[in-house]
């Protein structure tokens, strides 16, 4: 992969199919860990909080990968990546997230490449190895699903909605019950986790859920999704201009109809931040 220095902003077709072939190289690297599962060692980071080989392995090719094709751009990575750029750009990437899933065998997991530009999510792509399924998209740039276009999301209907939700392990009780309280007893709707907050913003971008609420998701979790869902129409709470990319979120994503059905329920957990 020969290097190519791209203006900042830009973001033509050349460069789109350059980040999805370090994605799906990526995701073969991760199939291979994916698939002998029963030899890989696991390292806890935390309560339930897990990191692999295959973490590891992944990121440091994605970092590779991607300073080689664009030597200007600074990389940020969830495995202790931070390369800094002289573009302005930033490639956030989560080499595996839904490193529990992945670990236990399920197929929800995927590779997350996303640009930060201009203080905002620009761009991404999602790879879920297992499953087969690539979505890209981002400003100016139509959500693609496995290289065709993406349908237009249904209109938020409250009486046959989802949601989709998220937590962080170190997060108190007390918001998670408020989450499901609220979500419950307040919106009277369904709920789903599952265990992957990449994967979470792919069931949006599929129409299978409405939105995502997440306490304690990191930037390198959503900066793929989010530009996906955005060229779909659809909005989150994150303030990018007051957010630095060490910092966990507190956030809902959905469309406009969805987020002001939430609001309530933000203005009490992000209080709590």
């Amino acid at each position: 992969m020969s290097g190519t220095s791209v203006e900042t902003g830009a973001l033509d077709h050349a460069t789109q199919a350059t980040v999805e072939t370090i994605a799906r190289k990526a995701g073969q690297i991760a199939l291979a860990h994916f698939q002998a599962l029963a030899t890989l060692p696991v390292e806890r980071k935390g309560h339930l909080d897990l990191v692999t080989d295959a973490d590891r392995e992944v990121e440091k090719f994605l970092i590779a990968s991607l300073r080689t094709a664009f030597p200007d751009d600074g990389v940020f990575g969830e495995e202790g990546g931070d390369v800094t750029g002289t573009s302005g750009r930033i490639w956030v990437i989560d080499p595996i997230d839904g490193t529990f899933n992945f670990v236990r065998g399920s197929v929800n997991w995927a590779i997350s490449i996303g640009l930060f530009d201009n203080r905002k999510p620009v761009f991404g792509i999602i790879f879920a190895p297992a499953r087969d399924l690539l979505l890209a998209g981002g400003t100016d740039i139509k959500a693609r699903i496995n290289g065709k276009p993406m349908s237009a999301l249904p209109s938020f209907d409250l009486a046959r909605a989802s949601t989709g939700v998220g937590f962080h392990p170190s997060i108190p009780t007390q918001d998670r019950l408020e989450v499901f309280r609220f979500i419950s007893d307040e919106l009277r709707i369904n709920f789903r986790c599952c265990g992957s907050s990449a994967l979470s913003l792919v069931e949006i971008a599929m129409g299978e859920t409405d939105g995502y609420i997440a306490l304690g998701d990191s930037t390198w979790d959503v900066m793929a999704g989010l530009p996906i869902l955005a060229s779909l129409g659809v909005s989150h709470t994150i303030d990018w201009d007051r957010t630095a990319l060490h910092e966990k979120l507190r956030f809902a994503c959905g469309s406009d109809p969805f987020l002001a059905r939430m609001q309530p329920l933000l203005k009490t957990v992000s209080a709590a931040a």
